[in-house]
């Protein structure tokens, strides 16, 4: 499977072409518009998210409610494009000082612009509305196999949660009804007040969130060559979100301090005589495949580099020192980029899934499925 994305920030729309994935999938458009919009809540976010209200259209590849094994096209409304639209008939001024942190002066200077608003457009966020709705019909995919998926948020600028000892799936359901989703309730009224004094302050906030993968069968991905090592694909695409610099598969940084038989999860035999580990401290990965423990993932967000309070810069078309101008934007996106995540990671299991089961339709999909769980 694969699937590209299209469109810009404030053009009329964002689109998404899904191709390779079988026929006989049941696709629900308020399932892909609920994660829609889980992406766009969150204490912290701009203005932009009041002009928006996404919603999906699904224009291909979808009939009576199922795939056809065709290439399904998404498309979501981009509201504030009428708005831009205006401006632009009145003609856009070039944007010649680049922002610090962002992708402007790489992207001029890689396409020979003078101008950094067309890399500035496409480099927005705004473009992961598309992959949520991308993520959306993976995790339709990955439910049939029972496969799910959460995300919460440990992390806000200085404020870290210290997380009950509870399942994962109650504290991803936490994590839903939390303006953060932080399920740390103390921590949670901390990082909403450090969020609005870095707004009082011009400033803004990174973060970690975290991604855990349920129901993940064994043998995912491959230890076989590079880039079909599941940990690699995982980690690339969580570090394709946009402000994402870092990722952990389980606790590696404190496992990285530690002593190997402190580190390495043991093998037994439970009282049915079937294998079990009493710790899973590898994060569900094990020699670039998935070991059937519970794969948690998480990801260090940098503070958005769109700031109300300027920053030093250069102006390209005097050759003068400069100060950024402030666009609007958000504070913070931790809690939105969550989701962003549990979209990324739910496409490359989906992927590493149809690598392992091939066939053309969701049936050929569960036969071959019930064949390997039943001799594997």
């Amino acid at each position: 499977m694969r699937f590209l994305t299209g469109g810009e920030s404030h053009g009329p729309c964002l689109t998404a072409i899904i191709d390779g994935l079988p026929a006989g999938l049941p696709v629900d458009p308020d399932a892909i518009d609920a994660e829609l919009a889980r992406r766009q809540h969150g204490h912290g976010r701009g203005g932009r998210m009041a002009i928006e209200a996404d919603r999906v259209r699904i224009l291909g590849g979808v009939l009576d409610g199922r795939s056809i094994g065709a290439p399904v096209v998404l498309q979501i409304e981009n509201r504030d494009w009428a708005n831009w639209e205006a401006l632009r008939s009145r003609g856009l001024p070039a944007v010649t000082v680049p922002r610090p942190g962002h992708a402007d002066y790489a992207g001029l200077r890689k396409y020979g612009l003078s101008d950094t608003r067309p890399v500035l457009e496409r480099a927005s966020a705004r473009e992961t509305a598309a992959r949520v709705a991308v993520g959306a019909i993976a995790k339709c995919l990955l439910g049939e196999f029972d496969i799910t998926l959460g995300s919460l948020v440990t992390a806000i600028g200085s404020i870290e949660a210290d997380l009950p000892d509870q399942p994962w799936t109650t504290l991803a359901a936490r994590a839903d009804g939390s303006p953060v989703r932080c399920p740390d309730p103390e921590a949670e009224q901390r990082m909403v007040a450090e969020i609005d004094a870095a707004r009082d302050a011009g400033d803004s906030l990174g973060g970690v969130f975290s991604v855990t993968a349920m129901g993940v069968p064994i043998g995912l991905g491959s230890h076989v060559q590079w880039d079909r090592r599941l940990d690699a694909r995982l980690a690339a695409a969580l570090v394709s979100i946009p402000g994402v610099k870092g990722v952990e598969i389980g606790p590696a940084w404190r496992n990285a301090a530690r002593r190997g038989t402190q580190v390495h999860d043991a093998f037994r035999w439970d009282e049915s005589g079937h294998v079990f580990r009493p710790t899973s401290r590898a994060g569900g990965l094990e020699g670039g495949m998935s070991n059937a423990e519970p794969i948690v993932l998480r990801a260090a967000m940098k503070p958005i580099p769109t700031t109300r309070t300027p920053q030093e810069s250069i102006d390209l078309s005097t050759h003068l020192p400069a100060r950024t101008a402030y666009q609007r934007s958000d504070v913070c996106a931790v809690p939105s980029a969550a989701i962003v995540g549990e979209s990324m990671v739910a496409w490359t299991l989906a992927e590493a899934l149809r690598d392992k089961l091939g066939g053309d339709s969701l049936g050929e999909m569960k036969a071959h499925w019930v064949s390997w769980r039943q001799h594997g």
